[in-house]
């Protein structure tokens, strides 16, 4: 049996409901699926509705972006439960965080002359939280861009015209929050750590264990087979484990599926078991 441990919904910046998610889930044939939205764990309640009776297992998690100086360090906290605990309850500061980082957004691209009102992305948005996918499918819809990938390299990304920060979490916090709310924090997509050689991965796998990191997402959904080997033979070597997912947004990242992101990705059951057994030990 297969697994996806990384999966976006509407609650978030996912094209698709939180029970449409697990309902592609089922349709992919897995034993489980993790609902891994930015921020937020609403989106939870509603997937584990629709999974019990499915006879799919829905593991609850959140991902959580992070300071780093190189790239981009995101961390999926899986079998993270919604209610009080030290991580959830400063989601709350982050959700805060990134409504002025949109906010800003929006004002960079008024400035350069793009007639994108903010109002009109809360309407993509809908029920939940605002991200960038939202800004780019508005930038698509209007014309500015001709697909996704455009908006995010010319507008929202680093080095995107309207590109905007918010405050984050330094790695060591939000691992020690995870930890102690429960939660299986891992390295989400490792490629956008923005490091170049198997020295420099080393040094940052090694860094961020001594801070109780648990695993890494080895099995990703745009990885070659010969890419998820290595990924998991380096972390391994570190007492790290291999996690993996497709990052399903719908929609907003054509050509994603649940259960194999853009190509032959399997995440095998096993991966999960070993990741709950490190949260139960």
């Amino acid at each position: 049996m297969a697994v996806d441990l990384h999966v976006h919904s509407t609650a978030s910046d996912g094209s698709e409901s939180p029970a449409a998610v697990v309902r592609l889930a089922v349709q992919a044939g897995l034993s489980a699926v993790a609902l891994t939205d930015h921020d937020t764990l609403d989106g939870i309640g509603e997937a584990r509705a629709e999974a019990g009776p499915a006879g799919i297992e829905l593991v609850p998690g959140v991902e959580v972006a992070c300071e780093w100086d190189r790239g981009g360090l995101h961390i999926v906290v899986l079998f993270l439960e919604p209610g009080p605990g030290p991580l959830q309850d400063r989601l709350a500061e982050f959700r805060a965080g990134r409504t002025r980082r949109n906010e800003a957004i929006a004002r960079r691209l008024d400035e350069i002359g793009i007639d994108i009102d903010y109002e009109e992305v809360l309407a993509r948005a809908g029920d939940g939280s605002v991200g960038r996918p939202h800004f780019a499918a508005l930038l698509v819809a209007k014309g500015y861009v001709p697909d996704i990938p455009t908006a995010f390299r010319e507008y929202l990304g680093w080095t995107g015209a309207a590109y905007a920060t918010r405050p984050l979490l330094p790695p060591e916090e939000a691992i020690r929050l995870a930890r102690r709310s429960g939660g299986v924090p891992v390295v989400a997509h490792p490629h956008t750590l923005g490091l170049n050689t198997a020295e420099e991965y080393a040094v940052a796998f090694r860094r961020l264990a001594g801070y109780g990191l648990v695993g890494v997402e080895c099995f990703y959904g745009e990885y070659p087979t010969e890419v998820r080997r290595q990924f998991e033979e380096t972390v391994r070597s570190f007492g790290l484990l291999p996690s993996g997912g497709s990052d399903f947004h719908g929609s907003y990242k054509p050509g994603q599926h649940v259960g194999g992101g853009r190509g032959d990705l399997v995440v095998p059951d096993r991966v999960l078991e070993d990741l709950r057994a490190a949260r139960d030990s």
